[in-house]
């Protein structure tokens, strides 16, 4: 055994999800649907099948045995918070920006690197999320 080799993990691909809406014609596209957007960053639009909408930040999903036995977890901008069926779902929308979109840090050690290549004086400091 390398132990070199042990260290290392595979990277992985971040998806632009951003702007996306997916099928959502079988229970299988629902629930892989419903599991990236719980991984993304950004709020995201759910038409439920009445035809209201319900927009907000996915935190928490409850995989269950059927569609009808699972739900998601909806934080609003006014800080209420939903529990959505999967099987009232009619539609998702990836609708807000992706908070982590370029963050990586491999970006961040560009930036710094210009920076200091420039002669700047460089910190680190939050991004407003706005």
């Amino acid at each position: 055994m390398n132990p070199d080799e042990l260290e290392v993990a595979p990277g992985s691909e971040r998806e632009e999800l951003q702007g996306w809406i997916p099928e959502l014609a079988t229970p299988e596209e629902i629930r892989t649907a419903l599991e990236k957007a719980f991984h993304y960053r950004g709020d995201i639009t759910i038409t439920r099948k009445d035809g209201a909408t319900v927009e907000g930040y996915l935190f928490d999903r409850r995989p269950g045995p059927t569609l009808e036995a699972s739900a998601v977890r909806i934080l609003k901008a006014s800080g209420e918070k939903l529990s959505v069926p999967y099987s009232d779902i009619a539609r998702l929308a990836f609708s807000g920006r992706d908070t982590a979109s370029g963050k990586s840090w491999e970006a961040w050690v560009n930036k710094y690197m210009e920076a200091r290549a420039a002669g700047e004086t460089f910190f680190i400091q939050p991004e407003s999320l706005d």
